[in-house]
């Protein structure tokens, strides 16, 4: 006797079609990522503001001086949990005033080493608190300095260990 025909099971489907639009998706989002870090698109990514809306008091590069901050090393915690930070920075201060910025250099430095001694390790430990730890020091050197004299402080070593 003969048995009864089964159905043939039927055609399994490509997976080409869903690889291929999957490819072509991270290629497109990786395109799109380059060209806008590269600033290849007007307009869009972090150096969108013209340099002049970034800095407006100064119309050139030329007036730009740098004061370096000599290296700081301040002690964490106590005992054997201690850890130490060590940082430098440079003040961006107008040709004219880098002078007189370096002569505030003792004040400046007492306020940076209060500062960083006051906050919490948990806090300097966290890489996304640069950016607050920053603008914190900022606005103290520019309690020290005056009004309009330090226009941004440029972090150039944040170790801890």
């Amino acid at each position: 006797m003969s048995q009864p025909e089964t159905p043939a099971d039927p055609p399994r489907r490509s997976k080409l079609p869903l690889l291929l639009g999957l490819v072509l998706a991270i290629l497109g989002g990786a395109g799109g990522f380059f060209a806008v870090r590269a600033q290849l698109i007007p307009g869009l990514g972090a150096g969108a503001a013209a340099p002049e809306e970034a800095h407006p008091a100064l119309p050139g590069h030329a007036e730009v001086a740098f004061v370096p901050v000599p290296q700081i090393i301040v002690t964490l915690g106590s005992g054997g949990t201690a850890r130490h930070l060590r940082f430098s920075a440079q003040i961006e201060v107008t040709t004219a005033g880098a002078e007189e910025t370096a002569h505030l250099m003792p004040r400046i430095l007492d306020v940076l080493n209060s500062y960083l001694r006051a906050v919490e390790t948990r806090d300097l430990e966290e890489p996304s608190n640069l950016m607050q730890l920053r603008a914190q020091m900022l606005r103290r050197v520019q309690a020290v300095t005056g009004e309009g004299l330090a226009r941004d402080l440029l972090i150039t070593e944040f170790v801890l260990n």
